[in-house]
């Protein structure tokens, strides 16, 4: 009887395992499926914009071009490179894009150290304060009026120095100084001597370089894909980002029959519709460049910076 129950029970503990390794296999597969859609869903549109970029006019237009070239051709990438003012609002949006980045990251660093110290006079008062930023807008007119009175309209500062301070990348900063950087190493320093900037230059910057280009990166996608702005308070056909460029383009390529880039003097011709896609894959490979330096650091500085408040 004995050797029986045993028999039973090893049956069962089997039965049971087998059980819970079918449920493990099954979520794994709706998991993987469920994150295959969603890559699915990046990436194919991307490739289909890249394909349609290089191929021939006719297939195109005859919405014969999914996820493989047909008719391979370079022209429109020609025509986007021949075209000065394309090529000037790229290297301008680069150079804005920069400057904002860096005064950003310089704002957001000065205003989350101080609040993530539990020394600091009004700390709660302070934070609030800097926090309003996030839920309360005055809107468009009220910003065109003081942008008016402080003189940056139609200037390259008007596209920089209004959103240099963004109160989410301050929290996710402040937060990560919190639960990263304990006050033993600071108070430490303080015993030698050190002063508040002398301790954030050496020791907690250096301590926090995936949240660093976490928010660095945030920061120069967040500038470089914005239009807004521009279209509202510059006029000038200097100050035009790549991002407002390709605005006009695809907002006047359903009702032209040739693109804005035929004045370039080229003989070579190109649909709206191939010249759209090439113009976005311009805009859109130095970010896909840059990512991937910063990829390792991404999750990290995330995570951390998000999980303690």
């Amino acid at each position: 009887m004995k050797k029986k129950e045993v028999n039973i029970n090893e049956e069962s503990t089997s039965a049971g395992g087998a059980h819970a390794v079918n449920k493990f296999r099954i979520s794994d597969f709706v998991m993987m499926a469920v994150i295959f859609i969603l890559c699915a869903s990046c990436v194919l549109p991307f490739l289909h914009v890249a394909v349609k970029s290089i191929s021939g006019n006719t297939a195109v237009m005859s919405k014969s071009v999914y996820f493989w070239p047909k008719d391979i051709t370079f022209d429109a990438y020609k025509k986007v490179f021949a075209d000065n003012s394309m090529t000037y609002s790229m290297i301008f949006s680069v150079i804005v894009t920069v400057i904002f980045t860096a005064l950003g990251m310089l704002v957001c660093t000065c205003a989350a150290y101080p609040l993530s110290k539990k020394r600091l006079k009004g700390k709660k008062l302070l934070t609030f304060l800097l926090m309003v930023p996030m839920y309360f807008s005055a809107g468009i007119i009220p910003s065109y009026l003081l942008y008016q009175k402080l003189h940056v309209l139609d200037t390259m500062w008007v596209l920089i120095l209004p959103l240099i301070y963004s109160p989410y990348n301050m929290l996710i900063m402040k937060n990560y100084f919190q639960s990263t950087i304990p006050d033993s190493l600071e108070e430490s320093a303080f015993l030698d001597g050190a002063s508040n900037f002398q301790i954030l230059s050496k020791i907690v910057l250096p301590l926090s370089k995936p949240i660093l280009a976490t928010l660095s990166l945030f920061y120069a996608v967040g500038r470089w894909n914005s239009y807004a702005d521009n279209m509202y308070y510059t006029k000038s056909a200097n100050l035009k980002l790549i991002q407002y460029k390709l605005y006009q383009l695809v907002a006047s390529a359903a009702e032209a029959q040739t693109s804005s880039l035929a004045d370039t003097g080229s003989a070579i011709q190109s649909t709206p519709e191939v010249l759209q896609a090439a113009s976005i894959m311009f805009v859109t490979i130095p970010i896909i460049i840059i990512y991937p330096f910063l990829q390792k650091y991404f999750v990290q500085g995330t995570m951390i910076g998000a999980v303690k408040g």
